[in-house]
C-alpha cells in the first residue's frame, strides 16, 4: 500500500497564509466539522473560518461558559461540553453526537495544554500526555462510526515543540522527574504518531489523517507560562508586548495549516503526514536546527505501539478485532 512521502508538494501557500486564503473559493455548505478547543487562540480562527465557508461546526469546550462568550456572533456554531482529560466526559459527549445520527467531515483535534506544571489527571496520567494526546485518542475512536462513512479527514494538531522529546517508553507518565517542555514535546510527538497510524488504519475507509505544527503564535496557550520566562525566552518584553513580531504568526495565519490539512483538494488521495506552513514538512535537518518533523514522529512502527498502548490505557478501539 503507497504511502505519501514526507516532502512539499509546492502547494502555493506559505508561512503568511490565513485560514481564509486557504478556503478562498471552497464552498462547505452541509459539511459538518468538530473543532476541539473552538473557542479560543487558533480553534477561535478555525471555526471562524470554516462557518464562513458555510460548515456547521461543532464545538466541544471544558468551559461552555466562556466558549459561548468567545462565539458570540458567530453563526453555524454548536456547543456542548468536554474535558478531555476526564474519560467519562469523552464518552459522554461521543455519545450525545452519535445519537444525532450525523456524519463528520472534518475532524481537527486543536485542543491542548503547554508547559504546565507537573498534574495528574485520571488514574495518575501526565496531564500534557493525557489530554493533548490520550483525550483525542479516546474521542475519535469513539466517534469513529460518524467518521468513517463520509471518508473524514482527521487533523492532530502537534507542534515544532515534538522535537523536544520522542515517546518515552520506558516513563511514559514522567513518575521519575519532570520537564514541562519535555512532556510537552512527547504529547506532541504522539499527536503526530496518532495520526500516522490513524491514516494507516482508516484509508481503506476513505478517512485520511494528518498532523501539523501550526506556527508560533501568541495565543492563551502560553497561560502556564509565567511572564519572565516568556521574557527570557525573547518572546515578549516586560511589558508583555512581543519582541519580535514578525517570529510569530497571526492567529488566521496560525490556523491555515489545520484549516488546509482538512479541506484542500490538494491533498485528496494523501495521508499520514505532518505539516507546516500548509504544505508537507520535509524531515528535520541533521544539523539540530527545529524545522521540519523528526523521525520519531513519523516512524510507522512506533505510531502502531504507541496505538497499542492507548488503547490499552484508555480502553477503547474502534479497530479491535
Amino acid at each position: 500500500m503507497s504511502t505519501t512521502a514526507q516532502h512539499k508538494i509546492g502547494s502555493g501557500f506559505g508561512a503568511e497564509s490565513t485560514a481564509e486564503d486557504v478556503l478562498r473559493g471552497i464552498d462547505l455548505s452541509g459539511r459538518i466539522a468538530i473543532v476541539t478547543g473552538g473557542y479560543s487562540g487558533l480553534g477561535l480562527e478555525t471555526t471562524r473560518a470554516l462557518t464562513g465557508a458555510g460548515a456547521h461546526v461543532v464545538v466541544p469546550a471544558r468551559r461552555p461558559d466562556t466558549a459561548r462568550e468567545a462565539l458570540t456572533g458567530i453563526d453555524g456554531v454548536e456547543l456542548d461540553e468536554l474535558d478531555l482529560g476526564d474519560l467519562d466526559s469523552v464518552r459522554d459527549f461521543a455519545e450525545r453526537f452519535l445519537a444525532s445520527g450525523r456524519q463528520i467531515d472534518f475532524m481537527i483535534d486543536n485542543a491542548g495544554i503547554m508547559a504546565c506544571p507537573e498534574t495528574r489527571v485520571g488514574p495518575g496520567w501526565e496531564a500534557q500526555f493525557a489530554t493533548n494526546h490520550l483525550g483525542h485518542f479516546a474521542l475519535v475512536n469513539r466517534l469513529w462510526p460518524a467518521i468513517a462513512p463520509g471518508g473524514a479527514r482527521v487533523v492532530s494538531v502537534s507542534s515544532r515543540g515534538h522535537h523536544f522529546s520522542g515517546i518515552r517508553w520506558d516513563d511514559i507518565h514522567w513518575r521519575r522527574g519532570y520537564d514541562k517542555w519535555e512532556a510537552y514535546g512527547q504529547a506532541k510527538t504522539a499527536n503526530a504518531l496518532f495520526a500516522v497510524h490513524l491514516d494507516t488504519l482508516g484509508r481503506d475507509f476513505g478517512v485520511r489523517a494528518f498532523s501539523l505544527h501550526p506556527g508560533g503564535i501568541i495565543t492563551p496557550l502560553q497561560r502556564h507560562l509565567p511572564r519572565a520566562e516568556m521574557v527570557e525566552r525573547g518572546w515578549i518584553d516586560e511589558q508583555g508586548n512581543p519582541l519580535n513580531p514578525e517570529g510569530f504568526k497571526t492567529p488566521q495565519q496560525g490556523a491555515a495549516t489545520q484549516v488546509w490539512a482538512a479541506t484542500s483538494p490538494q491533498l485528496d488521495g494523501m495521508g499520514g503526514v505532518y505539516l507546516e506552513d500548509c504544505d508537507i514538512a520535509e524531515p528535520a535537518p541533521a544539523d539540530g536546527e527545529r524545522t521540519g518533523v523528526m523521525d520519531w514522529a513519523t516512524d510507522p512502527e512506533q505510531a502502531a505501539r504507541l496505538w497499542a498502548l492507548s488503547a490499552e490505557l484508555t480502553g477503547v478501539n474502534a479497530f479491535a478485532g
